[in-house]
């Protein structure tokens, strides 16, 4: 994918908030719903609606709605982008400790309010070349 300016300053705009950082770097590889990534980063829900929606509008996420819940994920034209900046910046504890957490919500997804993704579930296998 070949950003021009304005799109390569909106996507870092994007990237340099710590927390829409962490939202990121969590859809990159499973779609996720709000309420399982308010849980992931300990946060209130409206707080992470509020980041999703600013990474949305920038064209980064694809979506799928079930029932009242809507999945996001990082759209496929943005992974190239994403992957090559990861390149250069080694995994941080809370990345980990993210990731960790995410796995613990997703081991409850069927127990739990949310019903998961159909089109959008089979996760990502992510491998960065280092």
């Amino acid at each position: 994918m070949f950003l021009v300016m304005s799109e390569a300053v909106m996507f870092f705009r994007i990237l340099a908030d710590e927390t829409r950082w962490r939202i990121v770097r969590q859809v990159m590889v499973r779609a996720l719903c709000v309420c399982e990534l308010a849980d992931i980063l300990g946060m209130p829900q409206s707080s992470v609606s509020s980041h999703v929606q600013i990474i949305r509008k920038a064209g980064m996420l694809e979506s799928e709605t079930r029932g009242k819940w809507t999945y996001f994920r990082i759209a496929r034209s943005h992974l190239a982008p994403l992957k090559a900046v990861l390149r250069h910046f080694p995994d941080s504890a809370i990345h980990a400790a993210d990731t960790e957490k995410a796995e613990a919500r997703l081991a409850r997804r069927e127990t739990s309010c949310c019903p998961g993704p159909v089109k959008l579930g089979t996760p990502r296998i992510l491998q960065a070349k280092r």
